[in-house]
């Protein structure tokens, strides 16, 4: 199924109770927006989570749905509230106390991109704003939450793994620290969007192929965890952050020559994922 917000891969055989979603791999760039804006293609890319969808895409073979934006994040940003607008972007928008995202240009419409790079030469109006909104990101949360709401009804129980990528240097004071570089951080909120042994499984999927995993540093989710993570009604959301040093070239947004091999590794982490709830008692609610 597809519209101009969302694209959903939907399996054919027996269905899991695991949701994959990437809000963030959304490349169709219009004309009109990259006139208005002051970054070429190429920087205006550096806030997408590129090729995630593609890494992901085998989840309908396992009998898991994964939904992917179309909309760029550059674009309107999917993992922020609807009610995060950015006065210093959008006129008629009142200052309504101090939110860090929205501060740092980090809005539901963003105003910069990676680097704090200014994506405008001036403002846009609210109705502009409010149209994005209305066109965009109603369509894919109302997606998500009908696939999720799907996943409940068969099995009693939903679980989403929403699946991101973070800039090598993100991960950056992580090294400093003494600890392990992580090539994948988990996000669960710190145990308030998930169960512990839906955490436990994500954790064990990814370190079965050699990835290094971290949780809740420096990313612990944000809008779609802390939305769509009710453990105790059932519904357990997990977002993941890979290392986009593992499988591209940030400079120049391309897929690098381990991009195939990350891939496969990553086809037998989305094949242990599926399989979570399968066969057992419900998930544990924390």
């Amino acid at each position: 199924m597809s519209n101009a917000a969302y694209h959903i891969l939907r399996p054919t055989g027996p269905a899991s109770c695991v949701v994959f979603a990437s809000p963030h791999s959304g490349r169709d760039y219009a004309a009109s927006f990259l006139r208005r804006s002051v970054l070429n293609r190429r920087v205006i890319r550096s806030s997408e989570d590129a090729f995630v969808d593609q890494l992901f895409d085998c989840a309908p073979e396992f009998g898991a749905p994964l939904l992917v934006a179309r909309a760029p994040r550059a674009f309107i940003d999917l993992n922020r509230a609807k009610g995060e607008l950015d006065p210093a972007l959008i006129e008629g928008v009142a200052r309504q106390g101090h939110n860090p995202r929205v501060a740092s240009g980090l809005g539901v419409i963003p105003r910069v991109v990676a680097n704090g790079r200014a994506i405008y030469r001036g403002k846009i109006t609210l109705d502009e704003a409010e149209q994005r909104i209305s066109d965009y990101w109603s369509p894919y949360h109302d997606a998500l939450q009908g696939l999720l709401d799907r996943a409940f009804d068969r099995h009693g129980q939903a679980v989403l793994i929403d699946c991101h990528s973070m800039p090598h240097e993100a991960i950056d004071g992580v090294a400093r620290s003494g600890m392990v570089r992580p090539d994948v951080v988990l996000g669960d909120r710190f145990g308030a969007a998930a169960s512990g042994d839906v955490v436990d499984r994500v954790e064990a999927a990814f370190a079965a192929q050699g990835f290094n995993v971290t949780r809740n540093t420096p990313f612990a989710g944000a809008y779609v965890a802390q939305t769509y993570g009710r453990p105790g009604a059932g519904q357990h959301a997990v977002q993941i952050e890979l290392d986009r040093a593992l499988y591209m070239d940030e400079r120049t947004v391309k897929p690098n020559s381990q991009f195939e091999a990350v891939r496969a590794a990553l086809r037998a982490v989305v094949a242990e994922l599926s399989d979570i709830g399968q066969g057992r008692v419900p998930l544990a609610a924390e």
